[in-house]
């Protein structure tokens, strides 16, 4: 009888969630419940679906509210009735309007007016769907009210926000934080009524004794409504169904593309080409996945119209069909992909196709598929409350300074450092801890549905401006919504703009054919680098850990590098198996180590569990786990199913097989350990592939084409590196730097020859509007000839042309910066001329002598560290200490097991964790050679000397070693001082 409950998706507003709502109703003897949140349907789908364990009958709705007052409460008489709130809902939720005093005529929902709001509008006719809500509070104003004669359109509107006082606290601190205001100045109106709890059903029914039609009139109403969605091993794909007009056109259509697409992937099919293939399409029919491969062929058909790059990855690249149609590019014959990863008869949801597109592309695509396909959506994820953004809300809704909150986000205070406010913020923060605090967009996934998207959810509009839907990818999958990732990486956009780039400075050579795989596969050059660790800027294998587990394991070819990619992942590495991968790899007398079935089940990996289809081969072969049983284990280790009750059936089954079939309990353990350290980090090994097929292209362009590859890097973010990093990288491959140039630079890095001149974006005061009007201007009218040529030009204020001159923008006149500052601040004084208009006649300017003024290097280095954030000329220039008695990173592993100095340019730093949990330091520097070494401060250490940001460190070290790879275990470390700025001094 409770038509208007709450749950914590009442975002900032409720205290609790859909479960706690379906538990509190049953120990209160309810058979039926109303689940209305505050303008938003995010719980409702798992509210239907989790409501048969509860034995409750569920009914949905929304409780429609302006702010924190409510206007009137919507409930679905039917799924048409959801459909029809949702939709109503969203109008307002996307154009950011207030709900009207009066609901809308809606044909399968009904309305309830809260009493006091009736009173307020003084309704007195209402249609048959519309009805008036009475609280247990407000039967003694009814008892005096004429509504009371209106005895069938009374029923009970209870509010359920709280369980109890502790809830009510809660509940405040949401309101502040929503409020953004201190917890004593919330308005009451913002608050619920402290009797917005769940009555037991006697309590209910005695308090509404007087007034048994109420009683009726609200259980007849409950009777009206029924919705139904299909969850779990009941549901239906709601994708949308049809690519063309019928089953039967789309089957043909797929098969036609597999024919026009099989010449070019496999000059000469085999056999197993063929076989494969049927295999597939009879498979990919009998499942209904037709339409899900054609779609995914008409998203990247289009992006190869416009020349966007893309990569297809995911369990997709381990289909035929995909290789061949061109979602992926990868060979599943090749890599022996296993197949029944992708799909198998046991998988009701569709394969994964991760599609990646340039970032600079994903916006285009994005909007392609919204014109292209009809019910279309974005898919939600949950902002929660965590700890950080507890501390700060509730930080400000107490009172504390900034000091104070950005001192108790560090968690792990002493107790006795806090005052009695603080303590506060920690006690009360556990009560709102980990609820949802915003709707936010899923990083990639994309719903195209048969029927309306509201069906299933609300909508809202972010900041990207794609209708949004109010669920997340979990739910999404159990009622049979999949979606389509569409990802933007940075990695594609290097690759076309080195393209572009080199297209412009070597115009003299052919085009480059970026997808002559098999030819890059094979290049001796190109897989060097790999196995030297040369690999900087290439899309994901440039890291320091990735660089070092490469010359490890003597990465050398594709396949490698395909299963480098994985057992990187903190599943193989966790397990310990990482190091035995290597080693059996590196030294083929250690694979007799492994055991004899593991060995024949898994060849190419040496008998080590490296990829998802790894775990479920092992499951079929080793354990005899039928292949549905195997995905629960795939599925297990991804994170994306909601309970391990399906994976500890599975476990009590790999175990009892394993035992019928003789083997011994330490071999079971070790066997079902390692898959259980997959969890959440095992790759599919077509997804590792497909990465591997992009860092061979990034790789292409590093070994021939390094200096317009590194400023493609450069001008795309980036990557692992700073950008401080890149150019050092750039400098190493022969490329010269060029500081800005007023007549050369451009926003972004330009090259010519093998001279990189930055670019102006690079420079952190400078406008982007001036950078913009002179770049116009010297577009329109040609190169400035002189500083008093740019002042007649450009409007500009002296602060900017200052920057300008500073790091050297006018070098060109062959006069110093410290004269060309000073011309720059006489001319520009002295014209005082405001007016944006073009002049017609040149001013005359005035010639000052001046006498000789210089600079010097450090003066300019100083320059350019404040201006660039870096100095061009590299930190070991500016260092005040003379370098002896150290080695290089060339000679590391002639000092093996010897402690010895070295000196570093700080690359990159990062805490870890040893395996007792205890914290630890690696860091990467770059010698005074410009090459790379790998250094880690371990416990003892880590604390007593600290990284302090960007320079020169002398560290004392021990060299160790291990499959060829030297790095150093510091035992004393400190940062080398810089020259005193002489201008400061």
């Amino acid at each position: 009888m409770y038509l208007n409950c709450h749950t914590y998706y009442s975002l900032r507003y409720g205290t609790f969630s859909e479960l706690d709502l379906l538990e509190l109703a049953k120990v209160n003897g309810m058979s039926c419940l109303v689940l209305t949140d505050i303008n938003n349907t995010s719980a409702c789908l798992n509210f239907i679906r989790q409501s048969k364990k509860y034995d409750i009958k569920p009914i949905i709705g929304i409780d429609f509210r302006n702010g924190a007052k409510q206007q009137f409460v919507g409930i679905a008489k039917n799924n048409e009735g959801f459909t029809e709130l949702n939709q109503f809902l969203s109008q307002h939720l996307e154009h950011k309007t207030k709900f009207p005093d009066k609901a809308p005529k809606l044909l399968n929902s009904l309305i309830i007016y809260p009493f006091e709001q009736v009173l307020e509008l003084e309704i007195d006719t209402f249609e048959d769907y519309e009805f008036i809500g009475v609280s247990t509070a407000e039967i003694r104003k009814l008892r005096f009210s004429k509504l009371k004669e209106l005895k069938s359109k009374l029923v009970i509107l209870q509010t359920v926000t709280i369980r109890n006082k502790r809830d009510f606290n809660a509940h405040r601190l949401l309101r502040a934080i929503d409020n953004n205001c201190l917890l004593s100045k919330l308005p009451k109106y913002e608050e619920c009524k402290q009797d917005e709890k769940m009555l037991s059903k006697a309590d209910l029914e005695l308090t509404f004794a007087d007034f048994p039609h109420i009683i009726d009139n609200t259980l007849d109403l409950m009777s009206q409504c029924e919705i139904h969605f299909n969850f779990g091993n009941e549901r239906q794909s709601q994708n949308l169904k049809l690519y063309t007009n019928s089953a039967e056109n789309d089957l043909k259509l797929l098969k036609q593309l597999c024919e026009e697409g099989l010449p070019k992937r496999y000059k000469k099919p085999t056999t197993q080409v063929y076989e494969r293939l049927k295999r597939e399409l009879d498979t990919i029919e009998d499942l209904n996945f037709v339409s899900f491969f054609l779609i995914n062929h008409d998203i990247v058909s289009y992006a190869k119209s416009q020349g966007y790059f893309h990569v297809g990855r995911g369990s997709g690249a381990n289909s035929i069909v995909a290789y061949i149609v061109g979602i992926t590019d990868v060979d599943p014959i090749e890599l022996d992909l296993y197949f029944e990863r992708f799909i198998n008869p046991f998988r009701a949801s569709p394969p994964d196709f991760d599609i990646d597109f340039s970032w600079k592309d994903r916006e285009d695509m994005t909007n392609y598929i919204f014109r292209r396909f009809k019910n279309t959506a974005l898919l939600a994820t949950y902002n929660t409350f965590k700890y950080r953004a507890v501390v700060r809300e509730l930080g400000k809704v107490f009172g504390l300074p900034k000091e104070e909150i950005d001192k108790l986000s560090k968690r792990n205070v002493p107790h006795n450092q806090l005052d009695d406010v603080a303590q506060l913020v920690l006690k009360y923060g556990q009560l709102i801890d980990g609820f949802p605090n915003y709707v936010s967009v899923h990083s990639a996934g994309i719903l195209i549905l048969d029927a309306d998207v509201h069906n299933y959810s609300a909508t809202f509009m972010p900041p990207k401006g794609f209708p949004t839907v109010q669920f997340d990818m979990i739910i999404a999958d159990d009622v049979g919504v999949f979606k389509f990732d569409i990802l933007g990486q940075r990695g594609l956009a290097k690759i076309k703009d080195a393209l572009d780039i080199i297209a412009e400075n070597r115009p003299e050579l052919p085009p480059i054919d970026i997808h002559d795989l098999e030819t890059f596969k094979t290049d001796k050059k190109i897989n060097n680098l790999l196995k030297s660790g040369g690999a900087i800027g290439a899309y994901y294998v440039e890291s320091p850990a990735m660089r070092g587990l490469m010359v490890k394991l003597q990465t050398q070819d594709y396949l490698g590098l395909v299963a480098a990619s994985s057992i990187i992942r903190p599943g193989v590495s966790g397990s310990g198996m990482k190091e035995e991968f290597i080693k059996r790899h590196r030294f083929p007398e250690y694979r007799k180590d492994a055991h004899p079935i593991l060995l024949e089940i898994m060849p190419d990996t040496y008998g080590v569990m490296v990829y998802q289809e790894d775990v479920m081969k092992v499951a079929s072969q080793f354990a005899d786990l039928t292949l549905g049983e195997a995905d629960v284990l795939r599925r297990g280790m991804s994170g994306k199913f909601r309970s391990r009750k399906e994976f500890e059936a599975v476990e009590e089954k790999f175990i009892s097989n394993c035992k019928t079939k003789g083997y011994t309990e330490d071999l079971i353990f070790e066997v079902w350990n390692q898959i259980k350290s997959f969890a959440g980090y095992a790759f599919a090994k077509g997804h590792s592939a497909s990465y591997a097929v992009e860092s061979y292209q990034s790789l292409f362009l590093k070994c021939y084409y390094p200096i317009e590859f590194m400023v493609a890097v450069l001008n795309n973010g980036g990557g692992f590196y700073s950008a401080e990093h890149y150019i050092h990288e750039a400098q190493m491959q022969g490329a010269s730097i060029e500081l800005p140039c007023i007549n050369t630079s451009d926003h972004p890095n330009r090259v010519k020859g093998k001279a990189i001149y930055l670019g102006f974006g690079y420079l952190r005061n400078l406008e982007k509007l001036v950078t913009q009007r002179f770049l116009s201007e010297r577009q329109l009218n040609g190169s400035y000839a002189s500083l008093e040529d740019f002042i007649d030009r450009v409007t500009i204020s002296i602060e900017q042309l200052t920057i300008l001159v500073r790091i050297g923008c006018f070098r060109f006149t062959k006069k110093s910066k410290t004269q060309l500052l000073w011309h720059a601040i006489f001319k520009l004084n002295a014209t005082k001329d405001k007016n944006k208009q073009p002049k017609l006649f040149k001013t005359k300017h005035k010639h000052f002598e001046l006498p000789e003024l210089t600079t010097n290097a450090v003066e300019n280095a100083f320059d350019e560290l404040e201006l660039l954030g870096f100095p061009v000329c590299g930190y070991f220039e500016l260092i005040d200490e003379q370098i002896s008695h150290d080695i290089t990173a060339k000679q590391m592993c002639e000092h093996v097991k010897k402690e010895v100095i070295m000196f570093g340019n700080l690359v990159n730093t990062r805490h870890n964790k040893t395996s007792q949990g205890k914290l630890m330091r690696l860091s990467t520097f770059v010698d005074k050679q410009g090459h790379y070494f790998d250094a880690v401060h371990f416990t003892d250490t880590v604390h007593q000397y600290p990284i302090h940001g960007l320079g020169i460190y002398k560290c004392l070290g021990f060299i160790t070693e291990k499959f060829g790879f030297c790095s150093m275990i510091i035992s004393k470390s400190r940062k080398v001082k810089v020259l005193k700025n002489p201008r400061v001094a």
